[in-house]
């Protein structure tokens, strides 16, 4: 087993479920998180929840957390995300969620937090499978920054993306294999997603508004696992 990894942890399900796989790999996992102006914001308030619960759940290599703040950046790469506007495609073939070189700039501050920490491996929950249009989720993208980083800080840096290849579905499986019902109902109850940011309405999949894309795809990935499970 590797030593340590640093998570960026939203509080959302897919950055959960990477917490909670990293947790399964490593000695010793570290988290960092983003305030970035974003509507959703509430999902800063379910990060200790998601942390505690995990903690509770296989948290003996849980370490250290850290929020750092990057709200100037957020209203620099407004969108509608950071801003009171309606959802919708943009002009160029972008969903108007699109906060421009927001998975650069995370991985830049955790890169530059975890050389400082002695952590050479980041791990985050991008994926390109149910593809949301936004260019830095991509893989190629990933590879690119991770060469960047490693040149940048003269250390070896590793990006993991366990998530990448995968489906909703298919992460609804891994959190299921992961931890089985106790981990599941964890990322049911705690984690969020929604970008209307609403916890006011309970579904089997978990809060949300039952409306945005970011609750459309959590409950079609719900709903294939669980068809699939049932089979």
């Amino acid at each position: 087993m590797s030593k340590t990894a640093l998570v960026l942890l939203s509080a959302g399900q897919d950055s959960a479920t990477c917490l909670a796989w990293a947790l399964s790999r490593y000695q010793r996992v570290e988290t960092i998180g983003f305030a970035y102006g974003q509507r959703h914001a509430i999902e800063l308030d379910q990060r200790p929840v998601v942390r505690a619960r995990l903690a509770a759940w296989n948290g003996a290599g849980l370490g250290d957390d850290v929020v750092v703040d990057l709200s100037g950046y957020g209203a620099l790469a407004e969108s509608a995300l950071t801003s009171e506007r309606a959802v919708e495609w943009a002009n160029d073939g972008l969903p108007q969620t699109f906060v421009p070189g927001r998975n650069l700039v995370f991985f830049t501050v955790a890169a530059a937090h975890a050389y400082r920490r002695g952590i050479s491996t980041l791990v985050g929950g991008m994926c390109e499978t149910d593809y949301s249009g936004y260019p830095d989720c991509r893989r190629k993208t990933i590879d690119a920054m991770q060469r960047t980083l490693s040149l940048g800080l003269d250390a070896p840096i590793s990006i993991e993306t366990p998530l990448m290849h995968l489906t909703k579905g298919e992460t609804w499986a891994l959190a299921d294999e992961l931890g089985g019902e106790p981990l599941v109902s964890t990322i049911i109850e705690h984690t969020h997603t929604c970008y209307a940011g609403d916890r006011t309405h309970r579904h089997a999949w978990g809060y949300g508004c039952n409306a945005c894309a970011a609750c459309e795809l959590r409950a079609k990935g719900w709903r294939e696992w669980r068809e699939g499970a049932t089979a």
